[in-house]
Parts: C-alpha cells; structure tokens; sequence
C-alpha cells in the first residue's frame, strides 16, 4: 500500500488572514510535500525490507543509517508534515485549560514557553523542526531537530505541536524573518486543541 499525501483539515486560503498565504499553504503542500511522499513511495518500491512497514516503523529503521539516508529524510518529512497539517488551524492561538495549566507547571508561564520554543525555531541552524514533546519523565520540553528528523527518530518524546522551519514554509509571507514567523505561529497558527489531545 502506498504512501499518500494527506488532505489538508481546512482550505488552501483558511490561514491567509493569520498569517499563512494561499500560495504558500499550495506550494508547501502540493509541491513540497508531495514531493517526499513521491520519493519515500519510490524507495519503498525498491527495497524488499521496506515493503508493508508502517511509517513510524520505517523511521526508526532507517535512522542513523548512512546507507538509508534518502529513505530516512523522506519518511521522516512525510510524518513531520502530517502532524504539521494538524498544528495549524484557522483559530488557532488560544490554548485550553488543561495545556495551559500543564505550560505553566512545566515552563512557568505561557510566556516562558514561548520564548523556549521561539528560540529553538530561530537557533535551528538551516533547515529543521522546533517541537514542543511530553518527555517520558512526563514533563513537557522544548526540542528542535536538523533537516527531516523528528522526536520520534530520537526518542524524545511524544510530539504535541511541531513547526517547520524550513524557508519554504515561510519566505512568502515572512521573507528572511524567521523569528517573526515563529512568533505568528505560536500566537494564531498554533492549534492547542491538537496538542491538549495528545496529553491523553
């Protein structure tokens, strides 16, 4: 069974208003996506040991493998843009009670969470991902990841909230600002609903 791309929970114009244009949402989607998709499809095709697993299941196989590389960025951008899609939504912004309280016993305050998550978006050197994970200890952190990895590959936690700080996901609306970007995120792209789910 082949991988597919996602349809997105909401229309290409949905976030123009909150900071993420048309165009973007239809390159970045359409284009970029797609793309990975494509590709992890035709390394899978071609590699018997592939062939059935899950994509969670492909990640952790081919992580750390030289030799699997291309298979590891492919899947790895697949599954980070799925929950990407999830992350962002027309209302976004507002976080529910339960997050919130959760935020502030493990951060300190909303605030402080978004300057540890803003920070890690701006200090991914390149491309990359700033996450926001419940650890195993139970306590919620901030981490970031290079390229197409994610916190599933590393064994960090359980995402709640991941943003894509590749430049492709915000140079038509925000150019070179990436700290602007992030901030616009955190403040009415965010889907906390989504994320408040996750805790269980």
């Amino acid at each position: 069974m082949a991988f597919e791309l996602p349809s997105l929970p909401y229309s290409h114009n949905a976030l123009a208003e909150r900071g993420m244009c048309q165009e973007t949402l239809e390159l970045h989607h359409g284009k970029h996506h797609q793309a990975y998709v494509t590709a992890l499809n035709g390394f899978v095709e071609k590699n018997d040991a592939l062939k059935g697993k899950s994509l969670e299941d492909i990640i952790k196989l081919s992580h750390e493998k030289p030799d699997l590389a291309p298979v590891f960025n492919n899947a790895g951008q697949h599954w980070n843009h799925i929950l990407f899609w999830q992350n962002l939504s027309p209302t976004g912004g507002g976080i529910p009670g339960k997050l919130e309280q959760k935020i502030t016993a493990d951060f300190g305050s909303v605030s402080a969470f978004k300057d540890a998550f803003k920070a890690a978006a701006i200090s991914q050197f390149g491309s990359g991902w700033a996450w926001l994970v419940l650890g195993s200890d139970g306590k919620l952190k901030v981490t970031k990841t290079p390229n197409g990895s994610n916190p599933l590959a590393s064994g960090e936690g359980k995402v709640l909230l991941g943003l894509d700080v590749w430049e492709h996901s915000y140079y038509l609306d925000f150019r070179n600002r990436r700290p602007d970007y992030a901030q616009n995120y955190l403040d009415k792209l965010a889907n906390y609903e989504f994320a408040e789910a996750q805790l269980g």
